[in-house]
């Protein structure tokens, strides 16, 4: 019973932690990113691309949360960091152990001041083992700080983690609507390139048009053509990393038809100020666990400087047979170990550790930064989107009346098939240029709602 006691009361003496108490970086002083925009206090769900209104989406997003492989590493990862968070732990505690060993020597009893010839021996040893480190300066409390902060990293890791898949799959999807769309105006340029080479026909049998103007009408045709293969690879490999991201092989799954008409995008996705935004981005909270932990590695060191106590006590029974065992005394002790010379490598590495601890502040704040740049660009994108999106619309209004009018007036013999040709060619850039647009605004958008943290620590609905 003494021993407990006395360790319980060596315990009271702890409680002296060397080092830098962690402090949170101060929330920053901006209170916009300078784009003008509206700061709003709503928050994003965790489902954040429901705002899309897509039911399709929607599942295949809940199906990449599920089956994604790198997904499942960062939860492991994360399993294993808390694991080890409470294994360091574990120092806090006495450590108990047990000793068990049987060694068999050839003994000299000559050497000993004994008559007769050597002999052999066997020497039975068993008994629990106790010891207890003190900690006096706090070194494994420090330890434990820095391992607990370290999970909280892995952690905000995987939230990140999360929000990059969930970004990739939003990116693929809108990239299957997009390429859909664009093949689907070429479909059509095509058709309509067919109706211009049977017009163009017509009016060489009728003697109004010649060899040539069938020729250049043959030659739209046929460059029109061209124009869908590389749209149907790039579809191709759109649908198969859709694939990927979920964890399932091409030929296992096929993704939805999306559409670009599937997507409804909220108008005015809700931005947050910069003082929320530190809170809510999963990378910035990443930072910040790294700089907590880089704040325990300096107690750690600073603690290393100066001297370790710990006690220990064995119940160790020796017997030259088993049956003898078990009637021998118990050993108590105590150890001391303090640092005395070791050529200035704990002070260096103590200074190391500021260092490190400095060149983490440094990251946290470029991390929060880059934030603040990446809300800025895409805020600045969307002002953009929304005028092309409407500049493009008039654009492919105006082009399909130029060539419909065009056309009659060739009809009419009023004009050659160059100037249909050439208002053929603008009514299809005018249609591709409104489908790009229209899909830059959406993925523009699905940028925003991650740049904002894409309601990352927040519950789903």
């Amino acid at each position: 019973m003494r021993l407990p006691v006395s360790l319980a009361l060596a315990a009271l003496l702890t409680g002296c932690t060397l080092g830098p108490d962690f402090q949170p970086p101060p929330p920053p002083a901006e209170t916009s990113y300078g784009t003008g925009e509206t700061a709003t206090s709503q928050r994003i769900g965790a489902a954040w691309w429901g705002l899309f209104g897509s039911s399709e989406l929607d599942q295949v997003v809940k199906g990449a949360l599920a089956g994604n492989r790198d997904l499942a590493a960062a939860r492991a990862t994360l399993t294993k960091a808390a694991l080890q968070a409470r294994a360091a732990g574990g120092a806090l505690w006495p450590q108990l152990d047990l000793t068990a060993a049987a060694d068999r020597d050839r003994v000299n009893l000559a050497g000993y001041g004994f008559p007769g010839a050597p002999t052999v021996i066997t020497l039975y040893q068993v008994g629990p083992t106790i010891s207890y480190d003190l900690d006096l300066f706090g070194k494994t409390h420090r330890q434990i700080e820095a391992a607990n902060a370290e999970t909280e990293a892995e952690g905000y890791q995987l939230g990140a983690a999360t929000l990059t898949l969930t970004g990739d799959v939003v990116a693929q999807a809108v990239a299957i609507a997009s390429l859909r769309a664009q093949l689907q105006a070429i479909d059509d340029i095509v058709t309509d390139d067919e109706k211009n080479l049977a017009l163009v026909r017509e009016a060489k049998a009728a003697g109004s048009a010649t060899e040539v103007d069938v020729l250049h009408a043959d030659s739209q045709l046929a460059n029109d053509r061209t124009l869908a293969p590389p749209l149907r690879q790039r579809l191709s490999m759109a649908r198969h990393a859709l694939s990927l991201l979920l964890g399932r092989g091409p030929a296992a799954w096929s993704p939805p038809e999306f559409a670009l008409e599937g997507f409804h995008p909220p108008e005015h996705p809700p931005v947050s100020l910069p003082s929320a935004l530190v809170h809510q981005r999963p990378d910035i909270l990443a930072a910040e666990a790294d700089l907590h932990a880089a704040s325990a590695a300096i107690g750690i060191a600073t603690a290393a400087r100066y001297p370790d106590l710990t006690l220990s006590a064995n119940l160790l029974e020796q017997a030259a047979y088993p049956g003898a065992l078990f009637h021998s005394a118990a050993t108590v002790g105590g150890g001391v170990l303090a640092p005395l010379f070791h050529g200035g490598a704990l002070e260096a590495q103590q200074e190391a550790a500021k260092a490190a601890f400095e060149a983490s502040q440094a990251r946290y704040e470029q991390v929060v930064l880059r934030a603040f740049a990446q809300v800025a660009d895409v805020l600045q994108a969307l002002t953009h989107d929304a005028d092309e999106e409407e500049a493009q619309r008039k654009a492919v209004a105006t082009a399909q009346a130029s060539l419909h009018l065009t056309r009659l007036s060739y009809a009419a013999g009023n004009v050659g098939v160059l100037q249909v040709l050439d208002a053929q060619r603008q009514y299809q850039q005018a249609r591709l240029g409104a489908v790009h647009a229209q899909a830059q605004r959406i993925l523009d958008t699905a940028q925003l709602l991650l740049a904002m943290g894409g309601g990352w620590g927040e519950k789903a609905d």
